[in-house]
């Protein structure tokens, strides 16, 4: 009997060394696409707001003389830029100013970097940048 077990000894271990390996694998895609989606939603959720802020910034003295009521370009880049600024951990962001239908809007992009605590340990890159977008105009009616 003693002889028998010699022989099968580390079969089990290696097993579970190759299927502790796969589980490993499919938690880290787990946890570091759920930290990954949590960015997206937080950069969509950054954009958005930064472009509301940037949407305030009417252009005062036009508004005030009776002339339409547009977005300042200059108050509404340096509004975003504050926003972000203050929220924190933003790499990058962009500002446009679309016309749609004779009205300007602002239209702000922000890029975060996500850095992945788990696949960095199985060969995939350590961080993933994720994009937000949004939209905003000036409402100077009732809505």
């Amino acid at each position: 009997m003693t002889g028998r077990r010699a022989a099968e000894s580390g079969r089990v271990s290696l097993f579970l060394a190759v299927a502790m390996t796969g589980v490993l694998v499919i938690i880290s895609l787990a946890y570091d696409g759920a930290g990954q989606l949590r960015s997206l939603q937080r950069a969509d959720n950054l954009a958005a707001e930064a472009a509301r802020s940037g949407g305030q910034m009417i252009d005062r003295a036009r508004a005030i003389e009776g002339g339409p009521k547009q977005i300042d370009e200059v108050a509404a880049r340096d509004a975003v830029a504050a926003y972000l600024s203050a929220a924190g951990g933003v790499r990058d962001h962009d500002v446009s100013f679309p016309v749609v239908a004779g009205e300007r809007q602002i239209h702000v992009r922000v890029r975060i970097t996500y850095r992945r605590d788990l696949l960095g340990l199985f060969g995939f890159r350590n961080t993933a940048t994720v994009t937000g977008e949004a939209t905003a105009r000036a409402l100077t009616g009732a809505p």
